[in-house]
């Protein structure tokens, strides 16, 4: 049956970490993988999650199955922390499964969309995250791009993109970022909110919003506030949250799908057809990293404790795309990086191209992907300053 097959392309990101994990330089830098790192480039279990994995270890006295919506205290506590004092929220409009990871939450919804709108099509942003289009055309979708990212002015192309939502079908999707856009860095404002609220409204189409990266902008508040805008104002929209960044919980493969209705009664109907969707695909989710955030988020100590982690790692992020402008216009390499300083969450294009990243890794030991997306979080005191005189010498 498999003698016909050929090779698979290899995932660019999951080869870099090959790379970089082979690589015997000591100088060397990994700007390509996208997990946090803290100031000694290790990517640590947070305090919080250790505390409450402690009390787990005690507690736990089954390993049975949970159900294929999850954990219901990770479901009430992560639909708190993503939609706030959203009034569908009390009036049971909303209804939310955990799931094996970001990713998990994704494709269960395509699957729901399939279910629902066979010939539905799935825009999604130009550029967007790279396992996007493939887990919806896994799930048998179309999709196609819509105008996001301007590469000259490293800005959001907002007139572009509205012109293409103001063409979208009735019941085809729209995908967007609600944050921390990867692997662009840039976000939408809160008229662009508006906007598209309004032409969903008007076009018939439906939100799908991906929020990765909550907390990591702005605040956990602020970096959900295109989620909840749309809550407020539309009549359905999907939700898929993940725990991997803002809770550092990677390989628990943690995330959440939540779906909105018209009324509870509409709500319960779609939710039926997500559990069937998820006992095809799944049958029902991990346990343990889920139980660990319902700890943590309904435990007054530990979510201050939580909040506290949280805010260092955003705050280094931040602090490290100030640094990096500054640096880059000591160096006086000749060109504008302030846009880096602008973006939000680890991302951003650095504007070079692949020959220059290819010489950077080359010569120079620092990996990143081709299209010169470089995770900002990998930078450091220790290392800063062989980037900048790295990338000073190839351009």
């Amino acid at each position: 049956m498999f003698f016909e097959l050929s090779v698979a392309p290899a995932d660019p990101i999951l080869g870099l970490m090959a790379a970089f994990r082979s690589d015997p330089r000591a100088e060397k830098i990994d700007l390509g993988v996208g997990v946090y790192k803290d100031e000694a480039g290790h990517t640590g279990v947070l305090e919080c999650v250790k505390r409450a994995e402690a009390r787990r270890v005690e507690r736990e006295d089954t390993k049975t199955y949970i159900g294929m919506a999850g954990d219901p205290g990770f479901n009430a506590a992560l639909e708190e922390l993503a939609f706030g004092e959203v009034p569908a929220l009390r009036h049971g409009r909303i209804a939310t499964a955990h799931t094996p990871g970001g990713t998990g939450a994704l494709r269960v919804a395509a699957e729901l969309i399939r279910r629902a709108r066979p010939d539905a099509t799935v825009w999604v942003p130009d550029p967007t995250w790279g396992n996007h289009p493939s887990v919806f055309k896994a799930a048998g979708l179309k999709v196609r791009e819509y105008a996001y990212y301007d590469a000259a002015t490293q800005s959001l192309r907002a007139e572009a993109m509205l012109e293409d939502l103001a063409k979208v079908p009735a019941n085809d999707v729209v995908l967007l970022h609600a944050c921390c856009h990867n692997p662009s860095g840039v976000d939408l404002e809160h008229a662009h909110w508006l906007a598209i609220a309004e032409l969903a409204h008007r076009q018939g189409f439906l939100c799908f919003v991906d929020m990765a990266y909550q907390g990591f902008s702005s605040g956990l508040d602020m970096d959900a506030y295109g989620p909840r805008f749309l809550a407020e104002r539309l009549p359905e929209m999907l939700l898929a949250t993940s725990c991997s960044k803002n809770f550092g919980l990677y390989r628990e493969r943690i995330g959440a799908i939540s779906v909105l209705g018209p009324d509870a009664a509409a709500t319960a109907i779609t939710f039926s057809v997500l559990l069937s969707a998820i006992r095809n695909v799944y049958s029902m989710p991990p346990a343990h990293g889920a139980i660990l955030v319902a700890e943590i988020l309904n435990d007054d100590s530990l979510k201050a404790l939580w909040l506290a982690e949280l805010a260092t790692m955003r705050d280094r992020i931040n602090h490290y795309r100030s640094l990096l402008v500054q640096r880059l216009g000591e160096a006086d390499i000749g060109r504008d990086f302030s846009f880096i300083e602008r973006q939000r969450g680890m991302f951003s294009f650095l504007g070079i191209t692949p020959e220059q990243v290819e010489r950077l890794n080359t010569e120079h030991a620092i990996y990143m992907v081709g299209s010169s997306r470089m995770n900002i979080a990998g930078l450091s005191a220790a290392n800063i300053g062989h980037f900048v005189s790295s990338l000073r010498a190839v351009l």
